[in-house]
């Protein structure tokens, strides 16, 4: 992920630590730390998800690419979601969680819990993984 400029025809690297960084130093500048506690943090995120799902409340099924989107829509989906990514990291900051390495421990214990052998093909929840004929909407991430 690129984006954020860095000098002339440079583009820096975008990494949690960098967004971390940003966000720690933008609270900072605005003295807003004393409002940054975990709970404050967690019903922000909560506010924006549900600004996020607003986007997508009543338009069915949505094909991904976002094919017959407006480019205005994609826009206002990218800043709602990087709401949801800010929050996010700034609560894990404040919470001194590495979000890197949970991110990553979290992948690896899902991969213990969905075997593929098991899994592949069934949207079931892992208790339900070996009954691959009876699909449910359950998330993986779970």
């Amino acid at each position: 992920m690129t984006g954020a400029k860095q000098g002339e025809g440079e583009e820096e690297r975008v990494t949690l630590d960098l967004l971390k960084k940003k966000m720690d130093k933008f609270a900072k500048e605005r003295d807003w730390e004393k409002f940054h506690s975990p709970r404050n943090l967690l019903l922000a995120m909560v506010g924006e998800v549900g600004e996020l799902s607003e986007i997508f409340q009543w338009k069915g099924e949505v094909p991904k690419g976002l094919p017959d989107w407006k480019e205005e829509e994609k826009i206002h989906l990218g800043e709602e979601l990087s709401d949801v990514l800010l929050y996010l990291i700034r609560l894990s900051d404040v919470c001194g969680i590495d979000l890197d390495k949970a991110a990553l421990r979290k992948i690896e214990l899902n991969a213990l819990k969905y075997p593929v052998n098991l899994c592949k093909g069934s949207s079931n929840k892992y208790n339900n993984c070996n009954n691959n004929n009876n699909n449910s909407s359950s998330s993986a991430a779970d």
